[in-house]
């Protein structure tokens, strides 16, 4: 497998930035609901947090990191089995995706920092707090913060179900190319 994509598929970088950006945005999401049923006295309430914090972090290298891999490396080409629509709206999600995680991790950097104090990485570094102070600056931010999620929770649901939807009813190598598996070579049913 090639580590830059092809005009037929995916590379091995696309698809681990992929992949590990699915991973760590599902852990993320699994954890921060899970932290907002804490109380004081629970022993997660301080760690649990720290975790979210430095995982985002992680996460909006990865989302740089592969906005820099998309813009300087072309994607393959649609398949000629899809449609406008589909095209269209699979652009549409894509977009809305990437916008949400910037909401995402711009409002959870905006909570964390509300008050002066910057991020700890996983104890390796600070993150400073270059914006803190501002009016209910953590209220609004969470808000944000929460909503956001939920719709790019939704959003992930519904591009897997377009990628379930291509591999099990059209039949297509839409799935196989984000698996860096072979294409499905054509029957006389399709």
């Amino acid at each position: 497998m090639a580590l830059k994509n092809t005009p037929q598929g995916y590379g091995l970088v696309s698809i681990s930035l992929h992949w590990l950006m699915a991973v760590g945005i599902l852990g993320l999401a699994l954890l921060g609901l899970w932290m907002t049923d804490l109380t004081y006295y629970s022993p997660w309430y301080r760690t649990a947090p720290f975790w979210h914090k430095s995982v985002g972090i992680l996460l909006a290298v990865l989302l740089l990191v592969r906005l820099l891999w998309r813009w300087s490396n072309p994607r393959p080409a649609h398949l000629s089995s899809h449609t406008g629509w589909e095209t269209r709206l699979a652009s549409l999600v894509h977009g809305l995706l990437y916008l949400l995680l910037l909401v995402i991790l711009l409002s959870g950097y905006l909570i964390s920092t509300a008050r002066g104090q910057g991020i700890s990485v996983f104890g390796w570094f600070e993150l400073p707090a270059l914006i803190s102070g501002l009016p209910q600056q953590a209220d609004r931010a969470g808000a944000v913060h929460y909503w956001a999620a939920m719709l790019l929770l939704g959003l992930v649901g519904l591009h897997a179900l377009g990628a379930l939807k291509h591999h099990l009813i059209d039949r297509d190598n839409t799935l196989r190319r984000m698996l860096g598996l072979r294409p499905r070579t054509p029957t006389k049913e399709n």
